[in-house]
């Protein structure tokens, strides 16, 4: 089958590359050229491991290329995918729909008729009836197909997603999606037919939820710092409840990135709008609640540091949201970096993927191309993005080079009695 993606982000680049892997012609669009030129030469430009290798291959071989050509887009489809950006709207907590709206547009204009026209994007729900309208209006259908892929595990959750969702209004358009995802969909994942509202409530409940799980850890943090107990004997215990579970939940600096808040946020927005705010509210402490983790941190540095960061040598371990990604979006370490040097703090920043993007956006930060040199001189170290590399670090590594040997776990990721063992005063979110 002939599959085209537009847009060529996270979601784009690799739903292209995998669609290739499954077997099918893939045409990808973007408005970049140098980007395009690029993608055309195998180059992905970001992290994401597994996907240079994916995309590369298909390249090579020829079935997947990409253009700036939305007439080309047109002639070459059967089906379309949507994977374009829905960034926070700028002062707002409502999603910015314009590249949802234009990628439609665009595609309105060069769609052949009985092609399909799938949404993949994070939308609010309402969004797909109101594309399904314009879509309609040249005889192509529209499926809502949104995704469900991590950052840093991307072509896996492609490649052997947990479950499809399709909200469809069509037999024929639900028909033309199994045979594109026919390779999966054999291979056992579960396939969710349903309306095109709930399609996107899904997706928007899933990051609901799971920042729900990983804030409500997060604050019994908040809790165990008051009465000294230990969270993550706290989290270990509850994990062994089936009801519960142990994953994310896991307490540190909380989440970030281009997805979990900006959703949450836009999901809050769009209740409002339909008057159904205060089924939501809760999402408003758990955002807080997250946030008030990257204050925490400011503040446990301060208390190590005798009240004061003025004047202070800071080693910061980590740049990007998450480990196995280059995404500096929303940051959790970041903003505790920017912070400690508002702080009065002399900052210096590693990470082993991130450091050109958080270079671009930061610049007031010093960079260092090492965790040793990170943390040379340091009064106290910070671990703030729970890369392994970090995880599996010697102690006595960074205790060569620092000046006072005092480390706050952000992450609680670092293995305390070792550390402590090599002399380390070592602190961490939601335990003495």
């Amino acid at each position: 089958m002939k599959v085209t993606v537009i847009g060529t982000g996270y979601l784009g680049a690799t739903h292209a590359a995998a669609m290739a892997e499954i077997g099918h012609d893939v045409l990808g669009i973007d408005i970049d050229a140098d980007k395009v030129a690029r993608l055309n030469q195998g180059h992905v430009p970001f992290f994401e491991p597994g996907l240079p290798e994916l995309l590369q291959r298909h390249v090579v071989s020829g079935r997947l290329r990409f253009t700036t050509s939305f007439a080309e887009v047109g002639d070459f489809g059967d089906v379309h995918f949507v994977c374009v950006g829905t960034p926070q709207r700028a002062g707002e907590n409502a999603a910015d729909l314009r590249y949802v709206d234009a990628a439609i547009e665009a595609l309105v204009g060069v769609a052949r008729p009985g092609s399909i026209v799938v949404g993949k994007s994070t939308v609010p729900a309402g969004t797909a009836v109101k594309a399904a309208t314009r879509v309609e209006s040249v005889g192509a259908e529209l499926v809502w197909n949104p995704e469900f892929l991590r950052e840093g595990f991307a072509v896996q959750d492609t490649l052997h997603p947990d479950r499809i969702v399709m909200g469809v209004s069509a037999d024929r358009a639900e028909k033309v999606m199994r045979e594109v995802y026919e390779p999966i969909i054999a291979a056992g994942t579960p396939v969710i037919v349903t309306d095109f509202a709930t399609a996107e409530l899904v997706k928007v409940a899933a990051n609901a939820f799971l920042a729900t799980k990983i804030s409500f850890i997060n604050a019994m943090a908040e809790v165990c710092e008051a009465t000294g107990a230990d969270v993550t004997e706290l989290a270990h215990a509850l994990s062994y409840d089936e009801r519960i579970g142990g994953k994310f939940l896991h307490a540190g600096l909380g989440f970030g990135g281009g997805c979990l808040p900006k959703d949450i946020r836009a999901f809050i927005a769009r209740a409002e709008e339909l008057g159904v705010d205060q089924a939501v509210m809760f999402l408003k402490e758990i955002d807080a609640i997250n946030l008030r983790r990257r204050a925490r941190m400011v503040d446990l540095a301060r208390e190590l540091c005798d009240g004061s960061l003025a004047g202070v040598r800071v080693g910061v371990l980590g740049a990007a949201f998450k480990p196995n990604s280059d995404d500096i979006r929303d940051s959790p370490a970041l903003d505790v970096a920017v912070a400690i040097q508002r702080a009065g703090a002399a900052v210096r920043v590693y990470d082993p993927e991130a450091m050109s993007n958080a270079r671009r956006d930061f610049p007031t930060l010093a960079y260092a191309e090492s965790a040793v040199d990170a943390c040379r001189d340091a009064d106290i170290v910070l671990h703030l993005t729970e890369w392994a590399e970090f995880r599996t670090m010697a102690p006595e590594r960074l205790g060569a080079v620092v000046r006072h040997r005092k480390i706050v776990d952000g992450r609680n990721a670092l293995d305390a009695e070792r550390w402590r063992a090599e002399g380390w005063l070592y602190r961490a979110l939601g335990r003495q």
